[in-house]
């Protein structure tokens, strides 16, 4: 009977794990390295200031100057998520519909209760993606935790924002999204119904390029 419930055992944790961490996209399994990606067209007029801002500085580009940018080919992405809230749910959607529009090989994780935020975040820089992009308000606290102490991984946070964040980490947010962490409390301005699939699509797109474009360390602020 013993080896039975070993086994049955074996089969709920790879269960478990194939719930956490799920991919789509162009078929890349990440098992071997690929070159360095690169922003496909350019950034339109208006989108950076003429003076290069401060690091930690909000810019506010001008509407669709980001659209002419996409990530080059085999382009891989993990999806850091937590919470159910609609909004959340709203910014993952969007995501995930960005990521099937270009051909980007995703993988998701999703953080399910407050103790795997951290090893959530930290599984995720240990595959190695190009960009690590989070929604859900119950990340920010514990990526400010973690990403200082990693300034090689690019991290996009959208629909909020780190407090204090380091060159590796570009919020795109908005009036009504600025949520920066626990201890700063929640904005009067925050307002879950501004979280739209056209601002969360937006949001995206204008993090990835400013990205791609090496534009980061700042908040991209829409709409």
């Amino acid at each position: 009977m013993r080896p039975r419930l070993l086994a049955v055992g074996a089969l709920a944790a790879a269960v478990t794990t194939a719930a956490l961490v799920s991919g789509c996209g162009s078929g890349d399994d990440w098992s071997r390295p690929h070159p360095k990606p690169s922003a496909v067209g350019s950034l339109g007029p208006g989108f950076w200031p003429a003076e290069s801002p401060a690091p930690e500085a909000t810019i506010t580009p001008r509407t669709g100057s980001w659209n002419g940018v996409r990530p080059s080919e085999g382009y891989r992405v993990v999806l850091l998520t937590a919470g159910k809230e609609a909004q959340t749910t709203t910014l993952v959607n969007a995501v995930t519909k960005w990521a099937e529009e270009q051909d980007v090989s995703i993988r998701t994780i999703e953080a399910t209760a407050p103790d795997q935020y951290v090893p959530s975040i930290v599984r995720a820089i240990d595959m190695a993606p190009d960009l690590i992009i989070s929604a859900g308000n119950d990340l920010i606290d514990p990526l400010a935790l973690v990403t200082a102490s990693h300034l090689a991984q690019q991290f996009l946070v959208v629909g909020a924002e780190l407090a204090e964040p380091t060159e590796n980490v570009t919020a795109a947010d908005w009036t009504g999204a600025s949520f920066r962490g626990e201890g700063l409390g929640m904005s009067s301005a925050y307002d879950p119904a501004t979280f739209t699939p056209e601002r969360a699509d937006r949001a995206i797109r204008a993090g990835v390029a400013a990205v791609l474009n090496g534009r980061t360390g700042i908040v991209i602020w829409l709409d």
